[in-house]
């Protein structure tokens, strides 16, 4: 694209978040510019400059707007169900070069309060998952292991017949997170 292309566009700031998002799953995380995602945008190369001082930015957008789906992906499974994880791990599975992105140490939520709104409002679902706990202690238990299990799934690191059953490992370990859960609160000097 030239550097004549306009600047005009319905919905810019969405466009190239959009647009840095499929460059990401393409060609992952080098794969991403400001140049790059104004020319999949269609604007000149100035263009994000609008909306996103550096590339850091327009991947803290691209993140907080993958937290944004996730949670409404585990809010609209029923949160506290087994589908809220299977939405989790679904959304891991699907969008793996995102899902790094969001957890990865690339980016820093302090100097990106968009991103830290939204990683923290994905902790919501999370928190009704933990066996009807609502302590941020057992939400990050629960997300540890939902993690744990994207990142073996993504990675390839299951043997096939245990990958072959994502659903059913989440289910097992979360049971057993939940009983570990329940005999803590009911051990004699817990309260």
């Amino acid at each position: 694209m030239s550097t004549s292309a306009p600047y005009h566009h319905g919905n810019l700031r969405a466009a190239l978040i959009a647009a840095a998002e499929a460059l990401l799953e393409k060609a992952g995380l080098e794969g991403v510019s400001l140049r790059e995602a104004a020319r999949a945008a269609g604007v000149s190369h100035n263009a994000p400059y609008r909306h996103f001082p550096s590339r850091e930015a327009l991947l803290a957008a691209v993140a907080a707007a993958g937290f944004a789906r996730l949670a409404a992906g585990m809010d609209a499974a029923e949160p506290g169900s087994r589908a809220a994880c299977r939405a989790y791990l679904g959304f891991a599975a699907a969008h793996p070069a995102l899902y790094r992105l969001m957890f990865g140490p690339g980016l820093s939520k302090d100097a990106h309060p968009e991103l830290r709104e939204a990683a923290g409002a994905a902790m919501r679902p999370l928190r009704a998952i933990s066996a009807g706990g609502a302590s941020r202690e057992a939400a990050v238990g629960v997300w540890a292991l939902l993690h744990g299990l994207a990142v073996l799934f993504a990675d390839g690191q299951l043997a096939d017949d245990l990958a072959a059953r994502p659903e059913e490992l989440a289910e097992v370990a979360l049971a057993t997170y939940g009983a570990g859960l329940r005999a803590a609160a009911a051990a004699p000097g817990s309260g």
